[in-house]
């Protein structure tokens, strides 16, 4: 399966804070396809979620500003208001959410069976698709479908590898572990049958033993089911082991995707291969990336890492368009280091 189910072009966003406007996403793209498991990596506050976020449509709108780009999946253009009916009918069920800490996914006081439960009244792919309207009490939830709803996710939590499900159903929260729960949050995102699963740092709370049995949950899901999995993360390590494509983000700004082998093997841009430099060697060595990222209300113009990088020139203060170092390696800078020209560097960058 190789075309595109979701793709963002040219995706520009802020917030409007005390401080001005936040550039956060600047030109932003990126492509998956159906089955694929990709990785979003870079350093904290490089815009990984907010790009999730955007997609999921669950940014605050009443200060988010989009100034560009456009959002869309399986066709549907997902920024387009005018499309609502067919958004709604999306997230949620075909594009769905597994959140960085469940414990706080999950309301303390409702057993987990009645929240799972609450998901399937709505969510359910088996309710049919029809307008939108607000959850009520009195909204009713045919005894067929609930039956069968039921009997799904009994087979779900079997699948996610939960032992006693009918006990678990009958639990609060923080009556599972840390593991369990994010178990859970696994299930109810696989629940609506979704083509895309956008994981928010899945295993950032859990020990290692934990990470890699939900690690491989997930990989083997993607292969069974063909589901497209987008897997933000710092640990390069985990993207390593499930992921087919990575994406590197900066301060906003795509700036090099390839497939694993080749992003491990040959990074191309500056800011992958300090990233790549950045971590822990058996020795015990790293090296780190000298400098801050830039600022949101005042960025610099073109290539947000000019700031940062030893080979930056005056032309990188326009955005590099995209250029091929391979076979769907793509990077975006105007020195990358398949370049053999020297380049000059700015007098910022060497003062």
């Amino acid at each position: 399966m190789t075309d595109a189910l979701l793709t963002v072009e040219g995706l520009s966003l802020g917030f409007r804070g005390d401080g001005g406007f936040a550039h956060i996403l600047d030109g932003a793209n990126m492509t998956m396809k159906r089955g694929e498991i990709m990785g979003l990596v870079g350093e904290s506050g490089c815009g990984k979620t907010t790009l999730a976020s955007a997609i999921l449509g669950v940014l605050p709108r009443h200060a988010l500003e989009i100034r560009g780009g456009r959002i869309r999946f399986d066709g549907i253009d997902m920024l387009d208001a005018a499309q609502g009916a067919q958004q709604q009918a999306v997230r949620g069920r075909r594009v769905t959410f597994i959140p960085q800490d469940p414990f706080t996914s999950l309301n303390p006081v409702f057993t987990i069976g009645q929240q799972i439960e609450e998901l399937m009244k709505w969510k359910s792919p088996r309710r049919p698709v029809g307008p939108s309207r607000a959850p009520t009490l009195l909204t009713p939830y045919p005894r067929a479908r609930r039956k069968a709803d039921r009997e799904k996710i009994m087979e779900m939590l079997n699948l996610v590898q939960l032992p006693r499900p009918e006990q678990l159903l009958k639990k609060y929260p923080h009556e599972v572990s840390g593991g369990q729960r994010q178990r859970l949050m696994i299930a109810m995102a696989l629940l609506p049958e979704p083509d895309l699963i956008i994981a928010d740092e899945p295993t950032t709370a859990l020990d290692v033993t934990i990470q890699a049995q939900i690690l491989g949950l997930l990989r083997n899901l993607a292969n069974d089911r063909g589901v497209a999995v987008m897997l933000t993360t710092h640990d390069l390590g985990s993207a390593y082991e499930i992921c087919d494509r990575i994406t590197v983000m900066y301060a906003g700004q795509d700036v090099e995707a390839a497939p694993v082998a080749e992003f491990f093997n040959r990074p191309t841009h500056p800011y992958t291969a300090k990233l790549l430099a950045s971590l822990p060697e058996g020795g015990g060595g790293m090296t780190g990336i000298p400098g801050e990222l830039p600022s949101f209300y005042a960025p610099p113009p073109g290539c947000r890492f000019q700031t940062r990088c030893d080979r930056a020139t005056e032309a990188c203060r326009t955005r590099p368009a995209p250029d091929l170092a391979g076979p769907a390696h793509v990077v975006r800078c105007a020195h990358p280091l398949f370049q053999t020209t020297p380049a000059t560097p700015l007098k910022e960058v060497q003062a």
